[in-house]
């Protein structure tokens, strides 16, 4: 057999950490220039050339990264060679030792499904911060066989995208949920420093990176997972060293409420996303401190209760007669309009008033509202803003430092948190007809709404995909179909999410 002799550049220190790595799951990165493409285009060379049969997967957002940053370095490596040969149909290199590597884009859930069924020994999901919590559950299921190789993920990553929150609280945080072995997990930082080939190819790029705002500078070139690049809330800070000063901190130790301190709850509504209620006092000069509040999410971060308007009301209520900041205390509520609407029976907020819980009607000015957040944000010259949270509050805290701006309106911000409950086929009355609501994306028009006038449309878009959806069929065979928190007014039970009905006899009001 002819030898072969395969050169690479020396790994840095914490390549070389690694490639040792026998983690179930390893985390690698944290701050641009650390070598991490390379990293895994060599450790996937290492395991095909030194293992038989075994299954790689490499994956990153678009195709096109691929291509840039992978497919075309392992040609120009490997099949001059004549260690692998590559499948340009398939996409795959093929050691000669049987072993493979494929290759994945995840822009979309959609792209997901040429995954089905699919298994690999080991993934190297490159830039996983990119994709969503749900697409990167998704794909680590694949991680599994029948073989006795270990089976392995290796992430790497930067702060900053769609699955931030997610690698933060694994790696970073190391928070661990039901399932999860804080053992299976390792974290390795890698800052640009640390990668000496690239300093002596491009010593500018460190002078870059080093010129940057100082917030970007230090999520770029610290690795720091608190400030990234697109965060919204980027004035928002957890200093604990300042909790009791309350100085330079937005986070504070809580604090029995003052008399005469006015108190107000705010609320919104959420079945298969989270609901959230929080209780805020207001000092003297204005400020706002959110004191205490009742997040509907479970384990999985934006995934709801699924408690019913008579759930979440029934346990507010026992919340404000038994709280000592809120027991006997008068309460102004604000709410978001839509836990109004109802074309008949009872809506949201008729639920609560039951409840002895009441709400005045707040805007929809998005905008406005969060350019108030940044103003109430901002320090003085002695270190003190606007707006404070008592350290209880844990799911401010920390979805707070995680939002991040909108794609399409730079002032506004992205979220997942709005309850979408259209399936593609609603057929709704527009303009020029009868249309399915799937038919409308990209466009702008008019729509007939539920109080029978006009109303102009636009950005219409898919909020999720692989969604369960069910159909309601009536005694006269008319069938509607909705996703599993789309609301449907009964006789006898009010308004009931579709998913609840079924199984269920009931009388629908038309």
């Amino acid at each position: 057999m002819k030898k072969v002799i395969l050169r690479l550049n020396e790994p840095s220190e914490k390549q070389w950490m690694f490639l040792k790595d026998t983690h179930r799951y390893v985390g690698y990165g944290g701050a641009r220039g650390g070598g991490k493409s390379w990293s895994i285009r060599f450790k996937a060379i290492i395991l095909g050339l030194r293992r038989e049969g075994i299954k790689m997967l490499i994956v990153r957002r678009t195709y096109e990264e691929l291509e840039k940053n992978h497919i075309r370095q392992l040609k120009d490596l490997l099949l001059p060679l004549g260690i692998a040969k590559y499948n340009a149909t398939r996409r795959i290199f093929t050691f000669v030792t049987g072993s493979t590597i494929e290759f994945a884009y995840c822009q979309r859930d959609d792209d997901l499904g040429r995954l089905q069924g699919a298994e690999f020994d080991v993934i190297f999901v490159d830039e996983a911060t990119q994709l969503s919590e749900y697409q990167l559950k998704v794909i680590a299921a694949c991680c599994r066989g029948a073989n006795d190789f270990p089976k392995r993920i290796y992430y790497t990553c930067n702060p900053g995208g769609q699955g931030h929150a997610y690698i933060k609280r694994i790696f970073i945080d190391k928070r661990y949920v039901d399932g999860e072995n804080p053992e299976d997990y390792s974290f390795i930082q890698a800052k640009v420093t640390d990668n000496q080939a690239l300093m002596s190819k491009d010593p500018e790029y460190l002078r870059m990176l080093e010129a940057l705002p100082p917030k970007l500078r230090e999520a770029w070139l610290n690795g720091s997972w608190d400030i990234f690049q697109g965060q919204f809330f980027e004035e928002f800070l957890d200093d604990p060293k300042h909790y009791e000063d309350r100085a330079w901190t937005h986070v504070i130790e809580p604090f029995d409420i003052p008399i005469g301190w006015r108190i107000y709850r705010s609320y919104d509504f959420g079945y298969s996303k989270p609901f959230s209620c929080a209780w805020w006092a207001v000092d003297q000069d204005g400020r706002l401190y959110r004191i205490l509040e009742l997040y509907g999410c479970g384990n999985t971060p934006n995934e709801g209760l699924k408690w019913t308007p008579q759930e979440q009301f029934s346990k507010i209520r026992q919340i404000e007669d038994e709280h000592p900041y809120l027991k006997g205390k008068h309460i102004q509520g604000v709410a978001d309009p839509a836990i109004w609407e109802a074309s008949s029976g009872q809506s949201v907020a008729e639920t609560a008033a039951k409840h002895g819980i009441y709400f005045e009607k707040g805007d929809h000015k998005r905008i406005a509202g969060w350019m108030q957040v940044h103003y109430r944000l901002q320090f003085d010259e002695n270190g003190i803003p606007m707006m404070y949270f008592f350290s209880n509050c844990k799911a401010a805290i920390r979805t707070l430092p995680l939002m991040m701006y909108s794609e399409t309106i730079p002032e506004d911000l992205d979220t997942n948190l709005e309850d979408h409950c259209l399936v593609g086929d609603t057929q709704i009355t527009t303009r020029t007809g009868q249309r399915k609501i799937k038919d409308l994306v990209g466009s702008s028009g008019e729509v007939r709404s539920s109080d029978g006038k006009w109303h102009k449309y636009h950005d219409v878009r898919r909020t999720r995909e692989k969604a369960k959806v069910f159909t309601v069929t009536l005694e006269d065979g008319t069938q509607f179909t909705g996703t599993e928190d789309h609301r449907i007014l009964t006789e006898h039970e009010g308004w009931c999410p579709i998913g609840e009905l079924q199984g269920k006899e009931l009388r629908i009001c038309r």
